[in-house]
């Protein structure tokens, strides 16, 4: 909390009012990242192919898309503040996107190619503006406050609000679920499209009401270029700490398959019905997730940082091994339920903590060099995240081509439940989409952490001669 440290600058209504805005802008992201890969595969029957290569490329070009945004930050300040701007003016074009990538004219559905290239400019559009708003906006806590710990509690508290946001279009899709009942094209469409308007509504609400109640504190003056001095990108990627992490993040790209492949599998991988399965996954998910995050703030005081992603990844590595044995032999998605749970706790904890890990990073580079590159420090993270996610969301599509999966001779607007039409083979196949994959990638973004010391005494003493060096510099805190 704001309050629990007399000397923290944020105010206690500031401080819940940017979490309300991650609330918001996950419900954004969450109707994205969770269900495009669906509605393109099942609903609008895209080619594999084609959402394959615009998963991987159209992400990894907005990926790449959040170090020149963090550039772009990092060398231009208004008379609006220097993050705040961006959220305000990108709020509409990405409300009006994000109904358009669940919403196909009805004259492009009988024409492949005119489809293809709807889907593609609105799906790139999206995620430029997105990007534009996003890097922005999870810079902001390190403008907010000069105070790790109080930065560390206020990222923790936006990510933990985010991921709520998140599971908002979650649960509406399974209640509509129940009230809309059908897994048939038409039925499909309609959940999309409704759950697209609140997300576009609801969720642009709530993320521009941070615009209005944030401040940036901590705004250090652009140092003067010298010659010699080393380009932003230079800085970046000679950073030890802040390698480290973004290597860790790519490392851990197949979590994100468990919330993006989850409707995948309730609707291939076991015969029970679609809604019933969905919703048990994302309680799992929820539950696992939304867990570690509501703790990650006293965790993060009683622990380094270090310490807490090796226990929790090696941990959620070895729960992986045993859902994928009790998928295997059981084919029963209720003995798999305990231990997706807690295969999911790593997901939680990398959600907040890579942010602050990042945030010490930043310190450490400004105490090394003078330079403090805030919004392209944080882009990292957002570039992180959009790749995992192409991979992710790539991925699903390559296990439909490798399981020979074809939705279009499956689904039309009679059908019921397509598992029923697969070899155990092939539902196998989609159920390791939540079960080994995930797992593996846990295990490997241990590594890199391994080799992170930006810990304990070190970054003390770090924190201690950053805050000297910036009083002898005559930078304050307003």
């Amino acid at each position: 909390m704001a309050s629990d440290k007399k000397n923290w600058v944020i105010p206690k209504k500031e401080f819940y009012m940017f979490a309300v805005g991650g609330l918001g802008q996950g419900m954004i992201y969450a109707t994205m990242s969770s269900f495009i890969s669906d509605y393109y595969t099942n609903v609008l029957q895209l080619s594999h192919f084609f959402i394959f290569a615009l998963m991987l490329l159209a992400r990894v070009w907005d990926a790449i898309n959040d170090p020149l945004m963090g550039i772009i930050v990092d060398k231009h300040t208004t008379k609006w503040g220097k993050m705040k701007p961006y959220i305000i003016f990108t709020a509409l074009p990405i409300a009006v996107l994000t109904f358009l990538m669940f919403w196909a004219p009805d004259t492009l559905r009988q024409d492949s190619t005119g489809l293809m290239i709807y889907c593609a400019v609105v799906y790139v559009l999206w995620g430029m503006i997105y990007t534009a708003s996003d890097v922005p906006f999870w810079s902001l806590p390190n403008a907010m406050t000069p105070d790790p710990e109080e930065r560390g509690q206020q990222i923790s508290f936006g990510r933990t609000f985010n991921g709520i946001g998140s599971a908002i279009p979650t649960v509406l899709f399974m209640v509509l679920g129940f009230i809309i009942v059908g897994d048939d094209v038409g039925t499909m469409r309609k959940k999309y499209a409704i759950i697209a308007v609140v997300a576009s509504v609801l969720g642009i609400i709530l993320f521009v009401n941070s615009y209005f109640h944030v401040k940036e504190r901590v705004i250090i003056p652009p140092k003067k270029h010298e010659a010699g001095d080393k380009s932003s990108l230079y800085r970046i990627f000679h950073c030890k700490p802040l390698v480290l992490v973004i290597v860790m993040g790519i490392l851990s790209s197949g979590r994100y398959l468990m919330q993006a492949a989850a409707v995948h599998v309730s609707r291939y991988a076991f015969e029970e019905n679609t809604t019933l399965v969905f919703t048990i996954l994302q309680a799992c998910s929820s539950a696992g997730m939304f867990g570690a995050m509501l703790f990650m703030p006293i965790l993060m005081k009683k622990f380094d940082y270090k310490k807490i992603v090796i226990v929790t990844c090696l941990a959620g590595f070895g729960a992986s091994i045993v859902t994928t044995l009790a998928g295997w032999f059981g084919n029963n998605i209720y003995i798999c339920i305990p231990f997706i749970l807690l295969q999911c706790i790593p997901l939680g904890v990398l959600n907040v903590i890579s942010y602050a890990m990042i945030g010490d990073s930043l310190d450490y580079m400004e105490w090394s060099t003078g330079y403090r590159d805030t919004a392209l420090g944080s882009a990292c993270q957002g570039f992180v995240n959009k790749l995992g996610n192409a991979l992710a969301t790539a991925g699903i599509s390559l296990m439909y081509i490798y399981i020979g999966l074809n939705p279009s001779q499956m689904y039309s607007d009679g059908a019921t439940k397509a598992a029923s039409l697969l070899t155990s083979s092939q539902r196998f196949g989609m159920f390791s989409l939540i079960s080994i994959i995930p797992g593996i990638s846990l295990l490997l973004c241990v590594i890199p952490i391994i080799f992170y010391d930006l810990s304990g005494k070190k970054k003390e003493k770090i924190t201690k001669e950053l805050a000297q060096q910036r009083l002898e510099k005559g930078i304050s805190v307003d």
